[in-house]
């Protein structure tokens, strides 16, 4: 595959999160097994349900990558020969490795399979990246603590076909690479293993040994501090950027977050990397686009070290989310001047919603009719997973979003630092 090639890879935690990345515009998606993923809280899948993951991608021709990315302690090695080869049976494009003994096991089960190695093996340059190619890796998903300027020197002194993945947009870890020892210590859920307690977005004050009674503010907020909690990444701004510094792929983190996160987050990043390839000279990202990415349940966002030393990645105040929208259905089909839908959460006639397609600008309707699936009008759709209608002159395609703008949402600068 050639290096100009620019992927938009979206996370799949579940079936749902999987189609939703698919109807929205991913070029692959990555999610994980029911061992050795990052992710352990996710649903993942199974055998099973990886076969139907694989050839629901491949009947669109899209890509699946699947996590081989723990860092797997030694009673666990004896199960990676049967995951491997379910793998490899189910026809994945290619499995994300974090250890070299995994990466060594894979070569010598699966020596036609694709290798991606993550970020969790901390490829901070080019000679570990051309060590790994040379251990038969095709692509790196370089350390989240590089700049832009250093991704650009890999890149000259690496391989053509070797390519870059880099995450472009969702949660930061105040680890290095991700490698974390927190959770292990304070709740015997090891990160390394997929199964973080996110400790780092905890409450802290400071201690004295003999004055436990008494804690002490750690900077001079009343309600504490959160000093390990980081932002969200978001670099939607800066897609060009990233092309010029060599990037191939363009990770969307978020496997345990919800199918509509996933579904706004690869349309937009989807919709930027469209208005780039159209015209990479000359490109300006529409406001509407930036805007999407608010409209998720998110953290603050910052640019990471992608512009060198960030001043603001952390955030002390807490490490709550902010949303200004929740999805409140789902569009099942549009005929005869109708759209029917399935709901998602409450809402009332005369609501005005917002309703997302894939690669469109989202479109604000005033819901003045409402009606049930017996055709009787109705004021409130209040019953989970009810299914209703509405008159609609817009065609709006299957698994279309319809939501509705939180009231009085948390301010925010809309400015990403």
């Amino acid at each position: 595959m050639s290096v100009t090639y620019r992927e938009i890879l979206a996370p799949a935690g579940d079936r749902e999160r999987l189609q939703s990345a698919l109807d929205f515009g991913a070029d692959a998606v990555y999610l994980g097994g029911t061992m050795f993923g990052m992710r352990a809280g996710a649903p993942n899948f199974n055998t099973e349900s990886l076969c139907d993951a694989v050839k629901l991608a491949h009947e669109r021709n899209k890509k699946v990558y699947l996590t081989v990315n723990t860092l797997p302690r030694n009673p666990e090695l004896a199960l990676l020969p049967q995951f491997i080869s379910e793998a490899v049976n189910a026809g994945v494009d290619a499995l994300i490795i974090a250890d070299l003994g995994v990466l060594q096991t894979v070569r010598k089960l699966a020596p036609d399979m694709t290798v991606h190695m993550s970020t969790q093996t901390g490829i901070v340059n080019y000679a570990t990246a051309n060590a790994l190619y040379q251990m038969g890796a095709r692509r790196v998903v370089l350390a989240r603590e590089l700049s832009l300027d250093e991704i650009a020197e890999i890149r000259k002194n690496i391989p053509d076909d070797l390519e870059i993945e880099v995450f472009v947009h969702g949660a930061m870890c105040v680890s290095f690479s991700g490698r974390c020892l927190l959770s292990a210590y304070f709740t015997d859920r090891d990160a390394n293993r997929g199964a973080c307690a996110q400790p780092c977005r905890w409450k802290y004050y400071l201690t004295e040994e003999k004055r436990p009674h008494l804690p002490m503010e750690i900077q001079e907020h009343p309600e504490g501090t959160y000093i390990l909690n980081a932002r969200d990444m978001c670099m939607i701004d800066h897609i060009d950027k990233l092309a010029e510094a060599g990037v191939t792929s363009f990770k969307i983190e978020g496997r345990a977050k919800s199918a509509y996160y996933v579904s706004v987050v690869t349309n937009a990043y989807r919709m930027a990397m469209d208005y780039y390839l159209q015209n990479p000279k000359e490109y300006h990202l529409p406001e509407w686009i930036h805007d999407e990415v608010f409209k998720v349940s998110h953290r603050r966002y910052c640019t990471g070290f992608f512009f060198g030393h960030p001043n603001a990645c952390q955030y002390y105040e807490n490490s709550g989310y902010i949303s200004q929208c929740d999805v409140v259905g789902i569009i099942d089909r549009c005929e005869n001047g109708m759209a029917f839908a399935t709901q998602r959460n409450r809402f009332f006639s005369g609501d005005t919603v917002e309703i997302l397609a894939p690669r469109q600008k989202p479109v604000s309707l005033r819901l003045d009719e409402i009606y049930n699936a017996d055709g009787e009008r109705i004021e409130t759709v209040n019953h989970a997973m009810m299914e209703f209608s509405f008159p609609c002159e817009y065609s709006f395609p299957k698994n279309s979003l319809i939501r509705l703008p939180v009231q009085n949402p948390v301010p925010e600068d809309k400015n990403i630092i």
